[in-house]
Protein backbone atom coordinates (compact mmCIF):
# COMPACT_ATOMS: atom_id res chain seq x y z
CA UNK A 1 0.00 0.00 0.00
CA UNK A 2 1.54 3.02 -0.89
CA UNK A 3 1.71 5.83 1.55
CA UNK A 4 0.12 8.76 3.02
CA UNK A 5 3.18 11.04 2.31
CA UNK A 6 3.91 9.49 -1.00
CA UNK A 7 0.33 10.72 -1.93
CA UNK A 8 1.22 14.14 -0.90
CA UNK A 9 4.20 14.13 -2.80
CA UNK A 10 2.78 13.60 -5.86
CA UNK A 11 -0.55 15.55 -5.50
CA UNK A 12 2.31 18.90 -5.29
CA UNK A 13 3.13 17.89 -8.10
CA UNK A 14 -0.11 17.61 -10.58
CA UNK A 15 -2.57 18.90 -8.22
CA UNK A 16 -4.88 17.07 -5.58
CA UNK A 17 -7.76 16.92 -8.49
CA UNK A 18 -5.91 14.75 -11.27
CA UNK A 19 -3.95 12.36 -8.16
CA UNK A 20 -7.25 9.35 -8.09
CA UNK A 21 -6.84 7.32 -4.77
CA UNK A 22 -11.21 6.24 -4.69
CA UNK A 23 -11.54 2.45 -5.28
CA UNK A 24 -13.71 2.69 -7.84
CA UNK A 25 -11.54 5.25 -9.72
CA UNK A 26 -8.81 2.99 -9.48
CA UNK A 27 -10.54 0.24 -10.24
CA UNK A 28 -11.26 1.44 -14.11
CA UNK A 29 -7.49 1.28 -14.69
CA UNK A 30 -7.15 -2.32 -13.58
CA UNK A 31 -7.67 -4.12 -17.46
CA UNK A 32 -7.20 -2.93 -20.85
CA UNK A 33 -8.81 -4.55 -23.98
CA UNK A 34 -7.24 -7.73 -23.79
CA UNK A 35 -8.51 -10.64 -21.73
CA UNK A 36 -6.53 -11.02 -18.63
CA UNK A 37 -7.06 -10.63 -15.06
CA UNK A 38 -7.44 -7.12 -13.44
CA UNK A 39 -4.50 -5.95 -11.30
CA UNK A 40 -6.24 -2.83 -9.35
CA UNK A 41 -3.00 -0.08 -8.66
CA UNK A 42 -2.36 1.82 -6.06
CA UNK A 43 -3.13 5.05 -7.50
CA UNK A 44 -4.10 6.61 -10.49
CA UNK A 45 -2.14 10.23 -11.73
CA UNK A 46 -3.48 12.69 -14.65
CA UNK A 47 -0.51 15.08 -15.65
CA UNK A 48 -1.79 17.54 -17.43
CA UNK A 49 1.32 18.86 -18.85
CA UNK A 50 4.49 17.04 -19.94
CA UNK A 51 6.67 19.13 -17.69
CA UNK A 52 4.96 17.00 -14.46
CA UNK A 53 6.46 14.46 -16.02
CA UNK A 54 10.13 14.16 -14.78
CA UNK A 55 9.40 14.86 -11.41
CA UNK A 56 6.51 12.43 -10.99
CA UNK A 57 8.71 10.37 -12.94
CA UNK A 58 12.08 11.08 -10.84
CA UNK A 59 9.51 10.51 -7.59
CA UNK A 60 7.64 7.36 -8.39
CA UNK A 61 11.28 5.87 -9.61
CA UNK A 62 13.57 7.12 -6.32
CA UNK A 63 11.02 6.02 -4.17
CA UNK A 64 10.78 2.00 -6.04
CA UNK A 65 7.45 2.85 -7.10
CA UNK A 66 6.39 0.58 -10.57
CA UNK A 67 5.02 2.40 -13.21
CA UNK A 68 2.73 1.88 -15.85
CA UNK A 69 1.75 4.30 -18.59
CA UNK A 70 -1.77 4.32 -20.53
CA UNK A 71 -3.66 6.56 -22.96
CA UNK A 72 -6.99 5.16 -23.85
CA UNK A 73 -6.56 1.25 -22.91
CA UNK A 74 -7.23 -0.34 -26.14
CA UNK A 75 -4.29 -2.19 -25.23
CA UNK A 76 -4.94 -5.98 -26.71
CA UNK A 77 -1.47 -7.64 -25.09
CA UNK A 78 -2.15 -6.36 -21.60
CA UNK A 79 0.26 -3.91 -22.12
CA UNK A 80 -1.23 -1.48 -19.66
CA UNK A 81 -2.28 -3.43 -17.17
CA UNK A 82 -0.29 -2.31 -13.99
CA UNK A 83 2.50 -4.84 -12.36
CA UNK A 84 1.43 -5.11 -9.16
CA UNK A 85 -1.59 -3.38 -6.43
CA UNK A 86 1.05 -0.58 -5.35
CA UNK A 87 1.93 0.62 -9.68
CA UNK A 88 0.83 3.83 -10.49
CA UNK A 89 -0.73 4.04 -13.70
CA UNK A 90 0.45 7.50 -15.19
CA UNK A 91 -2.49 8.54 -18.11
CA UNK A 92 -1.50 10.73 -21.12
CA UNK A 93 -5.28 11.25 -21.94
CA UNK A 94 -4.79 14.73 -20.85
CA UNK A 95 -1.31 15.36 -22.57
CA UNK A 96 -3.54 16.13 -25.77
CA UNK A 97 -1.98 19.11 -27.76
CA UNK A 98 -1.06 19.01 -31.14
CA UNK A 99 1.66 21.30 -31.14
CA UNK A 100 2.51 21.96 -35.04
CA UNK A 101 1.68 21.11 -38.18
CA UNK A 102 4.94 22.21 -40.43
CA UNK A 103 2.96 21.96 -43.84
CA UNK A 104 6.28 23.23 -45.68
CA UNK A 105 8.56 20.54 -44.25
CA UNK A 106 5.62 17.97 -43.51
CA UNK A 107 5.67 16.60 -39.98
CA UNK A 108 3.53 17.22 -37.05
CA UNK A 109 4.42 17.59 -33.51
CA UNK A 110 1.98 16.07 -30.88
CA UNK A 111 1.71 15.30 -26.85
CA UNK A 112 1.34 11.80 -26.36
CA UNK A 113 -2.74 12.30 -25.51
CA UNK A 114 -3.64 12.97 -28.89
CA UNK A 115 -6.40 11.03 -30.57
CA UNK A 116 -5.64 9.32 -33.96
CA UNK A 117 -8.38 10.31 -35.78
CA UNK A 118 -8.20 14.29 -34.40
CA UNK A 119 -4.27 14.30 -35.69
CA UNK A 120 -5.78 12.66 -39.21
CA UNK A 121 -8.42 15.11 -39.21
CA UNK A 122 -6.04 17.89 -38.29
CA UNK A 123 -3.25 17.38 -41.27
CA UNK A 124 -6.16 17.17 -43.19
CA UNK A 125 -7.47 19.94 -43.30
CA UNK A 126 -4.06 21.28 -44.32
CA UNK A 127 -3.62 19.16 -46.87
CA UNK A 128 -2.05 16.46 -46.14
CA UNK A 129 -1.83 13.23 -44.60
CA UNK A 130 -1.17 10.92 -41.60
CA UNK A 131 -1.63 7.17 -43.19
CA UNK A 132 -1.57 5.36 -40.08
CA UNK A 133 -5.24 4.13 -39.34
CA UNK A 134 -6.18 1.50 -36.72
CA UNK A 135 -8.93 -0.07 -35.80
CA UNK A 136 -8.93 2.04 -32.11
CA UNK A 137 -8.12 5.45 -34.17
CA UNK A 138 -11.15 7.09 -33.11
CA UNK A 139 -10.14 6.51 -29.01
CA UNK A 140 -6.62 5.48 -29.20
CA UNK A 141 -3.79 8.04 -28.49
CA UNK A 142 -0.61 8.85 -30.24
CA UNK A 143 1.52 7.61 -26.91
CA UNK A 144 -0.35 4.15 -27.27
CA UNK A 145 0.35 3.58 -31.13
CA UNK A 146 3.55 4.30 -31.04
CA UNK A 147 4.46 2.35 -27.76
CA UNK A 148 2.69 -0.67 -29.68
CA UNK A 149 3.68 0.48 -33.14
CA UNK A 150 0.33 0.31 -34.07
CA UNK A 151 -0.63 -1.05 -37.58
CA UNK A 152 -4.05 -0.77 -39.69
CA UNK A 153 -5.53 -1.04 -43.00
CA UNK A 154 -3.69 1.11 -45.02
CA UNK A 155 -0.52 -0.84 -43.28
CA UNK A 156 0.29 -2.83 -46.63
CA UNK A 157 0.74 0.49 -48.63
CA UNK A 158 1.83 3.04 -46.12
CA UNK A 159 3.41 0.93 -43.72
CA UNK A 160 2.67 1.04 -39.69
CA UNK A 161 3.50 3.83 -37.33
CA UNK A 162 7.47 3.21 -36.77
CA UNK A 163 7.56 4.99 -40.35
CA UNK A 164 6.08 8.09 -39.67
CA UNK A 165 7.86 8.71 -36.19
CA UNK A 166 10.80 10.90 -37.04
CA UNK A 167 11.74 11.97 -33.44
CA UNK A 168 10.53 11.69 -29.83
CA UNK A 169 11.00 13.20 -26.42
CA UNK A 170 10.91 10.93 -24.05
CA UNK A 171 11.45 11.11 -20.07
CA UNK A 172 13.46 8.39 -18.80
CA UNK A 173 14.05 6.42 -15.57
CA UNK A 174 15.52 9.68 -13.37
CA UNK A 175 12.93 11.98 -15.14
CA UNK A 176 15.90 13.25 -17.31
CA UNK A 177 14.41 14.67 -20.96
CA UNK A 178 16.06 12.68 -23.98
CA UNK A 179 15.35 13.53 -27.76
CA UNK A 180 15.94 11.09 -29.89
CA UNK A 181 15.68 11.69 -33.84
CA UNK A 182 14.82 15.23 -35.39
CA UNK A 183 12.64 17.03 -37.84
CA UNK A 184 15.16 16.66 -40.62
CA UNK A 185 15.83 13.37 -42.88
CA UNK A 186 19.54 13.93 -42.53
CA UNK A 187 19.69 12.66 -39.18
CA UNK A 188 21.96 9.66 -38.79
CA UNK A 189 24.46 10.23 -36.38
CA UNK A 190 24.54 7.68 -32.95
CA UNK A 191 22.25 4.62 -32.28
CA UNK A 192 18.58 4.48 -33.43
CA UNK A 193 17.07 5.50 -30.40
CA UNK A 194 14.27 6.11 -32.21
CA UNK A 195 13.09 2.94 -33.35
CA UNK A 196 14.31 1.26 -30.46
CA UNK A 197 11.59 3.27 -28.13
CA UNK A 198 8.98 2.47 -31.22
CA UNK A 199 7.08 -0.69 -30.05
CA UNK A 200 8.78 -0.78 -26.60
CA UNK A 201 5.53 -0.83 -24.83
CA UNK A 202 5.94 1.65 -22.24
CA UNK A 203 9.46 -0.47 -20.77
CA UNK A 204 12.03 1.83 -21.98
CA UNK A 205 10.47 5.47 -21.09
CA UNK A 206 7.91 7.36 -21.59
CA UNK A 207 7.01 9.36 -24.07
CA UNK A 208 6.00 13.38 -23.77
CA UNK A 209 6.28 14.27 -27.49
CA UNK A 210 6.68 12.70 -30.89
CA UNK A 211 7.53 14.22 -33.80
CA UNK A 212 5.73 12.47 -36.75
CA UNK A 213 5.99 12.74 -40.77
CA UNK A 214 3.42 13.24 -43.23
CA UNK A 215 2.66 12.46 -46.80
CA UNK A 216 0.80 13.96 -49.67
CA UNK A 217 -2.76 12.51 -49.64
CA UNK A 218 -3.81 10.35 -52.83
CA UNK A 219 -5.40 12.16 -55.39
CA UNK A 220 -7.83 9.72 -56.61
CA UNK A 221 -9.03 6.31 -54.70
CA UNK A 222 -11.38 3.27 -55.88
CA UNK A 223 -12.85 0.79 -53.72
CA UNK A 224 -14.39 -2.95 -54.26
CA UNK A 225 -15.57 -6.29 -52.74
CA UNK A 226 -14.75 -9.37 -54.12
CA UNK A 227 -17.20 -12.63 -53.24
CA UNK A 228 -15.37 -15.81 -52.92
CA UNK A 229 -17.04 -19.45 -52.89
CA UNK A 230 -13.66 -20.61 -51.41
CA UNK A 231 -11.23 -19.04 -49.10
CA UNK A 232 -8.35 -20.64 -51.21
CA UNK A 233 -9.15 -18.92 -53.79
CA UNK A 234 -9.41 -15.58 -51.98
CA UNK A 235 -6.19 -16.29 -50.72
CA UNK A 236 -4.93 -17.16 -54.38
CA UNK A 237 -6.25 -13.44 -55.45
CA UNK A 238 -4.57 -11.96 -52.10
CA UNK A 239 -1.30 -13.57 -54.23
CA UNK A 240 -2.33 -13.06 -57.41
CA UNK A 241 -2.70 -9.34 -56.68
CA UNK A 242 0.74 -8.24 -55.52
CA UNK A 243 2.62 -10.59 -58.03
CA UNK A 244 0.84 -7.91 -60.57
CA UNK A 245 2.48 -5.01 -59.33
CA UNK A 246 -0.36 -3.56 -57.53
CA UNK A 247 0.45 -2.81 -53.83
CA UNK A 248 -3.37 -1.94 -52.98
CA UNK A 249 -3.94 0.92 -49.98
CA UNK A 250 -5.79 -1.80 -48.60
CA UNK A 251 -6.47 -5.33 -49.32
CA UNK A 252 -8.87 -6.82 -46.13
CA UNK A 253 -9.67 -10.47 -45.30
CA UNK A 254 -13.37 -11.69 -43.79
CA UNK A 255 -14.55 -15.25 -43.79
CA UNK A 256 -17.90 -16.55 -43.85
CA UNK A 257 -18.63 -16.07 -39.56
CA UNK A 258 -17.19 -12.89 -39.77
CA UNK A 259 -19.61 -11.74 -42.56
CA UNK A 260 -22.75 -12.83 -41.13
CA UNK A 261 -21.62 -11.24 -37.31
CA UNK A 262 -21.47 -7.70 -39.39
CA UNK A 263 -24.41 -8.39 -41.60
CA UNK A 264 -26.45 -9.38 -38.32
CA UNK A 265 -25.20 -6.15 -36.74
CA UNK A 266 -25.77 -3.36 -39.81
CA UNK A 267 -27.47 -5.07 -42.64
CA UNK A 268 -25.70 -3.16 -45.44
CA UNK A 269 -26.20 -6.44 -47.61
CA UNK A 270 -23.30 -8.27 -47.41
CA UNK A 271 -23.25 -12.16 -49.44
CA UNK A 272 -24.22 -14.17 -45.98
CA UNK A 273 -23.73 -17.43 -48.22
CA UNK A 274 -19.93 -16.43 -48.89
CA UNK A 275 -16.86 -18.55 -47.98
CA UNK A 276 -14.63 -15.16 -47.75
CA UNK A 277 -14.82 -12.03 -49.42
CA UNK A 278 -11.83 -9.31 -49.98
CA UNK A 279 -12.00 -5.45 -49.54
CA UNK A 280 -9.42 -3.48 -51.79
CA UNK A 281 -9.00 0.17 -52.32
CA UNK A 282 -6.21 1.42 -54.84
CA UNK A 283 -5.22 4.75 -54.23
CA UNK A 284 -2.86 7.57 -56.16
CA UNK A 285 -2.50 9.39 -59.59
CA UNK A 286 -6.22 9.26 -61.35
CA UNK A 287 -4.67 7.44 -64.07
CA UNK A 288 -2.46 5.03 -61.70
CA UNK A 289 -5.53 4.29 -59.74
CA UNK A 290 -7.29 3.90 -63.09
CA UNK A 291 -4.94 1.09 -64.56
CA UNK A 292 -4.85 -0.52 -60.82
CA UNK A 293 -8.48 -0.73 -60.58
CA UNK A 294 -8.49 -3.12 -64.05
CA UNK A 295 -5.90 -5.05 -63.26
CA UNK A 296 -6.81 -5.61 -59.38
CA UNK A 297 -10.26 -6.63 -60.89
CA UNK A 298 -8.61 -9.21 -63.50
CA UNK A 299 -7.19 -10.91 -60.83
CA UNK A 300 -10.38 -11.26 -58.50
CA UNK A 301 -12.20 -12.75 -61.74
CA UNK A 302 -9.53 -15.32 -62.69
CA UNK A 303 -8.75 -16.24 -59.14
CA UNK A 304 -12.51 -17.48 -59.42
CA UNK A 305 -14.53 -14.70 -57.33
CA UNK A 306 -18.10 -14.99 -57.94
CA UNK A 307 -18.61 -11.12 -57.94
CA UNK A 308 -16.63 -8.10 -58.52
CA UNK A 309 -18.61 -4.66 -56.59
CA UNK A 310 -17.16 -1.60 -57.69
CA UNK A 311 -17.85 1.31 -55.53
CA UNK A 312 -19.48 3.85 -58.01
CA UNK A 313 -19.06 6.95 -55.31
CA UNK A 314 -18.14 8.16 -52.10
CA UNK A 315 -21.73 6.90 -50.49
CA UNK A 316 -20.74 2.93 -52.03
CA UNK A 317 -17.30 3.29 -50.84
CA UNK A 318 -18.40 4.02 -47.62
CA UNK A 319 -20.52 1.14 -47.14
CA UNK A 320 -17.66 -1.42 -48.51
CA UNK A 321 -15.25 -0.20 -45.43
CA UNK A 322 -18.15 0.22 -43.05
CA UNK A 323 -18.43 -3.74 -43.29
CA UNK A 324 -15.20 -3.63 -42.58
CA UNK A 325 -14.47 -1.21 -39.53
CA UNK A 326 -17.46 -2.23 -37.39
CA UNK A 327 -15.93 -6.23 -36.94
CA UNK A 328 -14.90 -6.12 -33.91
CA UNK A 329 -18.03 -4.66 -32.52
CA UNK A 330 -20.11 -6.72 -34.68
CA UNK A 331 -18.28 -10.09 -32.84
CA UNK A 332 -17.47 -8.22 -29.49
CA UNK A 333 -21.52 -8.31 -29.38
CA UNK A 334 -22.47 -11.84 -29.68
CA UNK A 335 -20.94 -13.26 -26.50
CA UNK A 336 -19.69 -11.80 -23.15
CA UNK A 337 -16.02 -11.95 -24.03
CA UNK A 338 -14.31 -11.73 -27.22
CA UNK A 339 -10.48 -13.02 -27.60
CA UNK A 340 -9.18 -11.09 -30.60
CA UNK A 341 -6.17 -12.39 -31.57
CA UNK A 342 -2.92 -11.24 -33.83
CA UNK A 343 -1.23 -13.56 -35.87
CA UNK A 344 1.14 -12.90 -38.89
CA UNK A 345 1.84 -15.12 -41.69
CA UNK A 346 3.45 -14.94 -44.95
CA UNK A 347 0.84 -14.35 -47.38
CA UNK A 348 1.43 -17.49 -49.20
CA UNK A 349 0.92 -19.51 -45.72
CA UNK A 350 -3.08 -17.76 -45.49
CA UNK A 351 -4.57 -20.61 -46.47
CA UNK A 352 -2.56 -23.13 -44.41
CA UNK A 353 -3.40 -20.37 -41.66
CA UNK A 354 -7.04 -20.89 -41.95
CA UNK A 355 -7.14 -24.10 -42.59
CA UNK A 356 -5.69 -25.21 -39.48
CA UNK A 357 -8.01 -22.17 -37.65
CA UNK A 358 -10.94 -24.33 -38.66
CA UNK A 359 -9.59 -27.70 -37.59
CA UNK A 360 -8.41 -25.65 -34.29
CA UNK A 361 -11.92 -24.42 -33.34
CA UNK A 362 -13.42 -28.38 -33.89
CA UNK A 363 -11.07 -29.85 -32.15
CA UNK A 364 -11.60 -27.51 -29.00
CA UNK A 365 -15.34 -26.80 -29.45
CA UNK A 366 -14.97 -22.70 -29.53
CA UNK A 367 -16.10 -20.50 -32.35
CA UNK A 368 -13.64 -17.98 -33.93
CA UNK A 369 -14.66 -15.72 -36.63
CA UNK A 370 -11.29 -14.52 -38.76
CA UNK A 371 -10.56 -11.13 -40.64
CA UNK A 372 -7.63 -9.22 -41.03
CA UNK A 373 -4.89 -7.04 -43.29
CA UNK A 374 -4.82 -10.24 -45.63
CA UNK A 375 -2.38 -7.75 -47.61
CA UNK A 376 0.53 -8.53 -45.36
CA UNK A 377 -0.81 -11.73 -43.73
CA UNK A 378 -1.70 -9.93 -40.84
CA UNK A 379 -4.66 -12.17 -39.75
CA UNK A 380 -7.15 -12.14 -36.34
CA UNK A 381 -8.45 -14.82 -34.92
CA UNK A 382 -11.48 -13.79 -32.61
CA UNK A 383 -12.54 -16.21 -30.36
CA UNK A 384 -16.29 -16.15 -28.87
CA UNK A 385 -16.75 -16.70 -25.56
CA UNK A 386 -17.80 -16.23 -21.54
CA UNK A 387 -14.53 -16.14 -19.74
CA UNK A 388 -16.81 -17.12 -16.93
CA UNK A 389 -17.50 -20.58 -17.65
CA UNK A 390 -13.88 -21.62 -17.03
CA UNK A 391 -14.67 -24.88 -18.33
CA UNK A 392 -15.19 -23.08 -21.85
CA UNK A 393 -12.38 -20.79 -21.21
CA UNK A 394 -10.01 -23.44 -20.64
CA UNK A 395 -10.93 -24.46 -24.06
CA UNK A 396 -10.47 -20.81 -25.30
CA UNK A 397 -6.89 -20.95 -23.87
CA UNK A 398 -5.73 -24.42 -25.28
CA UNK A 399 -7.08 -22.63 -28.58
CA UNK A 400 -5.38 -19.93 -28.33
CA UNK A 401 -1.88 -22.31 -27.46
CA UNK A 402 -2.58 -24.08 -30.98
CA UNK A 403 -3.30 -20.71 -33.22
CA UNK A 404 0.29 -19.19 -32.06
CA UNK A 405 2.34 -22.42 -32.47
CA UNK A 406 0.68 -23.16 -35.76
CA UNK A 407 1.38 -19.79 -36.55
CA UNK A 408 4.91 -19.99 -35.71
CA UNK A 409 5.38 -23.06 -37.78
CA UNK A 410 4.26 -21.15 -40.65
CA UNK A 411 7.16 -18.85 -40.75
CA UNK A 412 4.91 -15.62 -38.82
CA UNK A 413 4.91 -13.64 -35.98
CA UNK A 414 3.31 -13.39 -32.53
CA UNK A 415 2.08 -9.79 -33.49
CA UNK A 416 1.24 -7.88 -36.49
CA UNK A 417 0.51 -4.86 -34.79
CA UNK A 418 -0.79 -5.81 -31.00
CA UNK A 419 2.31 -5.67 -28.93
CA UNK A 420 3.75 -8.96 -26.65
CA UNK A 421 2.44 -7.09 -23.51
CA UNK A 422 2.28 -10.13 -20.90
CA UNK A 423 -0.27 -12.38 -23.00
CA UNK A 424 2.09 -13.29 -25.74
CA UNK A 425 5.40 -13.86 -23.31
CA UNK A 426 5.03 -17.39 -23.07
CA UNK A 427 5.72 -17.96 -27.00
CA UNK A 428 8.47 -15.24 -27.35
CA UNK A 429 11.34 -17.87 -27.37
CA UNK A 430 9.78 -20.28 -30.00
CA UNK A 431 9.68 -17.05 -32.16
CA UNK A 432 13.20 -16.17 -31.53
CA UNK A 433 15.44 -17.51 -28.94
CA UNK A 434 16.30 -17.69 -25.37
CA UNK A 435 19.83 -15.71 -26.30
CA UNK A 436 17.72 -13.19 -27.71
CA UNK A 437 15.21 -12.80 -24.71
CA UNK A 438 18.54 -12.84 -22.26
CA UNK A 439 20.07 -9.98 -24.52
CA UNK A 440 16.97 -7.79 -24.29
CA UNK A 441 17.03 -8.13 -20.33
CA UNK A 442 20.41 -7.24 -20.19
CA UNK A 443 19.05 -4.20 -21.96
CA UNK A 444 16.13 -3.50 -20.29
CA UNK A 445 18.40 -3.62 -17.22
CA UNK A 446 21.02 -0.68 -18.31
CA UNK A 447 17.33 1.55 -19.06
CA UNK A 448 15.76 0.29 -16.24
CA UNK A 449 18.20 -0.63 -13.12
CA UNK A 450 15.10 -0.95 -10.47
CA UNK A 451 12.99 -2.81 -13.04
CA UNK A 452 10.13 -0.89 -12.01
CA UNK A 453 8.86 0.91 -15.69
CA UNK A 454 6.27 -2.14 -16.93
CA UNK A 455 8.63 -4.76 -15.84
CA UNK A 456 6.61 -7.70 -16.35
CA UNK A 457 5.63 -6.55 -20.28
CA UNK A 458 7.47 -8.41 -23.07
CA UNK A 459 10.58 -10.45 -21.24
CA UNK A 460 9.87 -10.82 -17.61
CA UNK A 461 12.89 -8.93 -15.89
Amino acid sequence: MLSLSFIKEIEKIIGRENVLTGEADRQNYAYDAAVLPPVVPGLVVRPTRTDQLGPLIQKCYEEGIPITIRGSGTNLSGGTIPDSTDAVIILTNSLDRILEINEEEMYAVVEPGVITCDLAAAVAARGLFYPPDPGSMSVSTMGGNIAENSGGLRGLKYGTTKKYVMGLEVLTETGEIMKTGACGRGCEYGYNLTELLVASEGTLALTSKAVLKLVTPPKASKAMMAIFPEVKRASQAVAGIIAAHVVPCTLEFMDNATINYVEDYVNIGLPRDAAAILLIEVDGHPAQVADEAVSVEKVLKDSGALEVVVAKDAAEKTRIWEARRVAIPALARCRPTLMLEDATVPRSKIPAMLEALDKIAARHHVTIGTFGHAGDGNLHPSILCDKRDKEEFSRVERAVDDLFNVALELGGTLSGEHGIGTSKKKWLELETSKGTLEYMRRMRSAFDPKKLLNASKIVSL
